[in-house]
């Protein structure tokens, strides 16, 4: 090499790029064939060749790069509380609504066997592409079943939330393409304890949407405040409430001011007030605010004071978009690092090849397999409600599944980081994806419910009918592929019946975790995956780390089955 060839570039990969995000994720493949096998797949394979394109690539980081922006007023002073965001912002989100992500799966227009565990599939895969901007529509995926407690509302709403066309204007819900729900729990002093929200609803008539009320205060995290409606918690005479609250008014109605109607949005906008936009450490491309009401009009969802009970409806979809996002993070982080190892040369070969390197590939490529597992197994319990048995395994396998996936996420970013080394942790013009990834990573554990929440609600989980034996019957197929997974097996009835107080919980969901995903990759995984698994998370052939399984691991057939190539 002579002097002017100092900035030749080599030994670098090249970027991951122009690739099929479901044609080669084998394991997403086995885990829909186990729970959904008259799931017709073209459509997934379809959506797995546009998330993978150097064109959806730019859309990620770009609106990554360029994050909302706030406007509480115009030029002219007048409030409009509006925020904008990058074009590429809505490239996604069309990409998003028109896959079916969102409220479509409610409506099921072709039929399909099982269309929360299709939908589940392209929510993940998305999520390998960009997760923040799936803050909308998650929430619009999951507010179905709790707007079913104002028939009104639902009626009138449940077509634009299930529609494929994505709409960003702000305008009366009926004068609207397509529509989309968040939603507003938290207030400041209270957190996860809702039961403390300070927020007051005072009723102030009946009409064609029902009970409405005024509502005044705040909440500290009021989610993708453009979406057209949501869902918030206040207290009402009877007890905290659910409400439905739109950002346009209905046509009947002007608001408090006698303000006249806006020609631009067709209707009267709500007294919602965006304060501000948080500064998050990641989800950057979504804007999470902080807002007050100032008597604005809301509908009642179902009955006064059982609000937490309606909205947590929502919340439980909401948490099995948790399992699914982190899934499909580690999903990303995973094929970024076995690409990068694969590209790179050390000490005379490929860095994948290295035997140390093979280990830690391998363990985070069953880490990575067992949450892809354990999510769709979730998803196929909400296709199957009508099934009592799927309606415990639901009630028991959220918190487990929010839980379990959500906190091995941070971990598994960073230890994939680390297979990049110095290029992981670079975020050169925003095409950091691996820093971006690992940025993402402790949301989903901590929205929708902290770790200690969860595991309080796999507590009332397991008073609720007879789930003992609902999950003795999920670990029964598996029983006799491995001794460790038989102990555990054994062991689970006698400590959920045992458990005396909370201290425990987060340990039994843990090890709930660990059996169902090892009894689901016995059933759906090659042998050397569910051997090295069983091995490694039940029989403690394994250290604290990623990267110490134990040598008679088959780290070859692992890693040719996790490639992304």
């Amino acid at each position: 090499m002579s002097a002017a060839d100092t900035h030749e570039v080599f030994n670098q990969p090249t970027p991951l790029a122009d690739y099929n995000l479901f044609a080669t994720h084998r394991a997403l493949a086995d885990a829909l064939k186990f729970n959904a096998p008259a799931l017709d797949t073209a459509p997934l394979t379809e959506l797995g060749a546009a998330l993978g394109t150097h064109e959806m690539q730019a859309h990620a980081r770009l609106a990554n790069s360029n994050g909302p922006a706030l406007h509480t007023h115009d030029r002219f002073g007048r409030r409009v509380d509006e925020v904008e965001f990058h074009p590429s912002y809505h490239a996604l989100m069309k990409a998003a609504v028109g896959a079916g992500l969102h409220g479509a799966a409610w409506a099921n227009a072709d039929g399909s066997p099982s269309p929360h565990v299709r939908r589940a599939a392209g929510f993940m895969l998305f999520t390998e592409l960009e997760p923040s901007i799936l803050c909308p529509i998650s929430m619009s995926y999951a507010v179905a079943p709790a707007l079913r407690g104002n028939p009104a509302v639902n009626a009138a709403w449940a077509p634009g939330l299930s529609s494929l066309r994505y709409d960003p204007a702000l305008a009366r819900f009926d004068l609207k393409a397509g529509l989309t729900m968040g939603m507003g729990m938290t207030e400041k002093q209270g957190g996860s304890d809702v039961r403390a929200n300070t927020t007051r609803a005072v009723h102030a008539g009946t009409d064609a949407w029902g009970e409405r009320y005024e509502i005044t205060g705040h909440k500290w995290f009021f989610s993708a405040p453009m979406c057209d409606a949501f869902l918030v918690l206040a207290q009402a005479p009877a007890g905290l409430s659910c409400f439905f609250l739109p950002r346009v008014l209905p046509d009947w109605m002007g608001n408090a001011d006698g303000e006249k109607t806006d020609g631009e949005i067709g209707g009267v906008r709500n007294a919602i007030r965006i304060q501000r936009l948080k500064d998050k450490l990641g989800n950057k491309a979504n804007a999470s605010s902080e807002v007050e009401f100032h008597g604005a009009s809301a509908w009642l969802v179902g009955e006064e004071g059982r609000g937490v009970p309606q909205i947590l409806e929502m919340g439980t979809m909401t948490r099995l978009d948790c399992a699914l996002g982190t899934s499909g993070l580690m999903r990303q982080a995973l094929s970024l690092a076995l690409h990068h190892t694969a590209g790179r040369q050390a000490f005379g070969k490929a860095l994948i090849e290295q035997p140390l390197m093979k280990n830690v590939l391998a363990d985070l490529s069953l880490e990575s397999e067992a949450a892809t597992a354990l999510a769709i197994r979730l998803a196929r319990a909400f296709d199957r409600a009508d099934d009592e048995r799927e309606r415990l395994m639901a009630r028991l396998l959220t918190p487990v599944a929010k839980f379990w996936i959500c906190k091995r996420g941070s971990h598994f970013a960073q230890e994939a980081m680390e297979c990049l080394g110095g290029n992981g942790y670079v975020e050169e013009g925003g095409e950091g994806v691996m820093a971006r990834v690992y940025r993402e990573m402790p949301l989903n554990s901590i929205w929708e419910g902290a770790g200690n929440i969860m595991a309080l609600d796999l507590l009332r989980a397991t008073r609720k009918g007879d789930v003992v034996a609902a999950l003795a019957q999920e670990l029964a197929p598996a029983r006799g592929a491995h001794a460790a997974l038989d102990r555990l097996a054994d062991a689970l009835p006698q400590r959920i019946e045992a458990m005396a107080g909370e201290v425990e919980a987060r340990r039994l969901a843990q090890d709930v975790a660990l059996a169902v995903q090892a009894a689901l990759l016995v059933q759906s995984a090659p042998p050397a995956v569910a051997d090295a698994f069983c091995a490694s998370r039940l029989a403690g052939d394994w250290g604290y780390a990623f990267g110490t399984l134990g040598p008679g691991t088959d780290f070859d057939s692992i890693l040719s089955r996790a490639s992304p190539h």
